[in-house]
């Protein structure tokens, strides 16, 4: 009992420093040179947030022709749009909203551990999540996952709990509106939606049949109640063209045949080295041991065990979406790494409640663990130490140009003009996604202002082309990525007398006599 009254508060103010260290640099960039090159972090921040960046900084959040993500996944950039009434609009503003929602993740794991387990599991497992530099990175991201993170956690811990509580249909009820705000979160949701069930289902599927299915009516018609509303109204104000258009876009090629699906789903699966070398293979050969052994003493009550089947599930849901999709990218992989993280811990700790040789099993994964985790607090920790600013600044200083040498509209196009619009407050259009194509919204808006990463590609370029000549005027070093370190900022000047060229093959897609640029077509 002494042990445990003087380790419990250092082990406890250990993970509140490592927890607090997210917190702190918001405005750094996500680190150069990590092995996690995601597009998220050049788009996303701006992107799924901008609904409530508009509102604030120029009165409207739509923007007609251009992307708007909200009518799709709407619960995020509400929040933003709140915390925005207290803050103002900034990037801290937004990822400390991100490191929020990270926190009360960590209280979560722990409530999910501690249901079923002694404090020990719970505070293990939070302890492999705040080291990891993997979730340090995500998680400092004004991103969709940590929200996604928050409402499935909730969830869970709301699912184990469900037979205690007295009213149980209005809980049930509650979970089916969480998982609508899941899926209007990010629509992935879906593919956690057979480890909820499972979770409701297991304690009542022998005995409480009637009452099982009575929950699940509640639950499913809530959620399809509130996500049928939410529908209604996008349609009623003209909406769903956008909403649409989110699918759209992320509609890539599909594999097809064995093969193929085969080597989807490899890539789905080896992806997951992304989040820890030693944690993730550990987790999958866990997973197999118990089932392999799942007559075993030493698995008895681990399949019975929702949180661990649960998160097995929600692995396997989110690996089975990747293969599907055909193009995993790291930010994924945050939703992975927490779930591995509970089978790793969950599977351990059932060992170390056994006899002797399982028990010496145990130990020594454990002193393996606390080896891994070790190292990746060291990796974390020069994260820390380290921040980098290069993204902040090339937006700042690309706004600054802007500001000193105008040229008619101060409105920029780009890619990451949202992310730019965040940090800067620089009114900015989209020029890879929208719902019109890019002529017709430069036709409209009249921007005067063209930047891009490292090279132009030549269908914008074509695009821009159909108004405008290009004058490159300004480049600002960025990230580490070797396809997007380099921001050029280019001049864009009305053809005269408001001429429109007409596209004929490529002929647009070259450098024009009226051009003045160096960078390449690529």
């Amino acid at each position: 009992m002494s042990f445990k009254r003087f380790i419990y508060p250092l082990w406890i103010a250990f993970i509140l420093l490592f927890a607090a260290m997210h917190a702190w640099h918001l405005r750094a960039d996500f680190p150069n040179f990590s092995p996690w090159q995601d597009w998220s972090k050049y788009t996303d921040e701006g992107w799924y947030g901008n609904a409530a960046i508009r509102a604030h900084l120029f009165g409207n959040w739509y923007v007609p022709g251009d992307f708007n993500p909200a009518p799709a996944v709407p619960v995020w950039p509400f929040l933003e749009w709140v915390l925005f009434f207290f803050t103002g609009v900034s990037i801290q503003a937004a990822r400390g909203l991100a490191i929020g929602f990270f926190f009360l993740n960590l209280l979560l794991s722990y409530k999910l551990f501690r249901e079923r387990g002694p404090a020990w599991v719970g505070l293990f497992a939070v302890t492999l999540l705040v080291t990891s530099p993997f979730l340090y990175c995500f998680s400092r991201l004004a991103i969709l996952e940590p929200l996604l993170l928050a409402l499935t956690l909730g969830s869970l811990n709301l699912a184990v709990r469900l037979p205690r509580f007295r009213h149980q249909e209005a809980v049930a009820a509650l979970l089916g509106l969480l998982f609508t705000m899941m899926m209007f979160t990010k629509t992935t949701a879906l593919f956690l939606l057979p480890a909820l069930i499972w979770v409701i289902a297991l304690p009542l599927w022998k005995h409480q049949k009637r009452r099982l299915f009575r929950l699940l009516v509640a639950a499913g018609g809530a959620s399809v109640l509130s996500f049928s509303l939410w529908m209604l109204l996008v349609v009623n104000n003209d909406l769903f063209a956008d909403y649409k258009y989110l699918f759209f876009i992320n509609n890539y090629v599909k594999p097809h045949g064995i093969w193929d699906r085969l080597m989807s789903f490899w890539w789905a699966f080896h992806g997951g080295l992304w989040v820890d070398m030693l944690l993730i293979p550990l987790a999958g050969l866990l997973v197999l041991s118990t089932l392999y052994a799942r007559r075993r003493d030493w698995t008895e009550g681990l399949w019975l065990d929702p949180m661990f089947g649960g998160s097995v599930l929600i692995v396997a849901g989110y690996l089975g979406f990747m293969t599907y999709q055909n193009h995993p990218q790291p930010r994924y992989y945050t939703v992975v790494a927490f779930f591995s993280f509970f089978v790793v811990v969950r599977v351990t700790a059932q060992l170390l409640y056994q006899r002797a040789n399982l028990r010496r099993i145990g130990l020594a994964l454990v002193a393996l663990i606390c080896i891994d985790a070790a190292v990746n607090g060291i990796w974390t920790l020069k994260y820390v130490l380290h921040p980098q600013y290069t993204f902040v600044t090339a937006a700042e200083n690309l706004t600054r140009y802007i500001d000193q040498h105008p040229n008619g509209n101060r409105l920029l196009v780009s890619i990451s003009g949202d992310d730019i619009t965040l940090i800067t407050h620089l009114q900015t259009l989209c020029d890879d996604f929208g719902t019109e194509e890019l002529p017709t919204k430069l036709a409209q808006y009249q921007p005067g202002w063209y930047a891009t990463w490292n090279d132009l590609d030549p269908g914008t370029l074509e695009d821009l082309h159909v108004h405008f000549s290009l004058e490159q005027v300004a480049q600002f070093p960025a990230f580490d990525d070797p396809d997007r370190n380099m921001l050029y900022l280019f001049k864009l000047h009305p053809l005269p007398n408001g001429e429109v060229r007409e596209a004929h093959g490529t002929n647009l897609q070259q450098s024009m006599p009226e051009d003045n640029f160096d960078v390449d077509i690529d």
